[in-house]
């Protein structure tokens, strides 16, 4: 079952990559109106959502976004973030004028990249505070 909480943001994200971690750290300290929610694309709970969204990509790859019953990836996600985050962050919205698809190809070479440039940790990360717990759901 789709999330319920409409008025909440949930962000997938690879629970044992350093550079995803860091952007959900980065993302926590500035989310003042407690509107993102985080889980890991891991999860049993991540994989059941993603599979219900008909993802047809290597969802380890890319960042998901649900806002409502939309559903964003890659650097749509990541604007969408900014984009709620305000502040002097978007400034970053310029890239906006780029074609998404050259956005998105940005977004895949640090993708691919990410684990040997920022490295990886043994075991997905756990954010008890601010996860999406299945059995709410379900």
């Amino acid at each position: 079952m789709k999330p319920i909480n409409k008025n909440k943001i949930t962000i997938f994200f690879d629970g044992v990559c350093n550079l995803c971690n860091g952007l959900v750290d980065f993302i926590l300290k500035r989310d003042k109106s407690g509107i993102f929610i985080f889980e890991t694309i891991q999860s049993e709970y991540g994989q059941k959502i993603l599979f219900e969204y008909d993802m047809n990509l290597n969802p380890m790859d890319t960042i998901v976004l649900i806002e409502g019953d939309k559903l964003y990836i890659k650097s749509k996600a990541i604007f969408r973030i900014i984009n709620q985050l305000g502040g002097v962050w978007i400034v970053f919205l310029v890239f906006r004028i780029f074609p998404n698809s050259f956005n998105d190809y940005l977004y895949d070479v640090v993708s691919r990249n990410r684990y040997r440039i920022f490295g990886k940790r043994r075991h997905c990360r756990i954010i008890e505070s601010a996860s999406i717990k299945p059995e709410k759901y379900l």
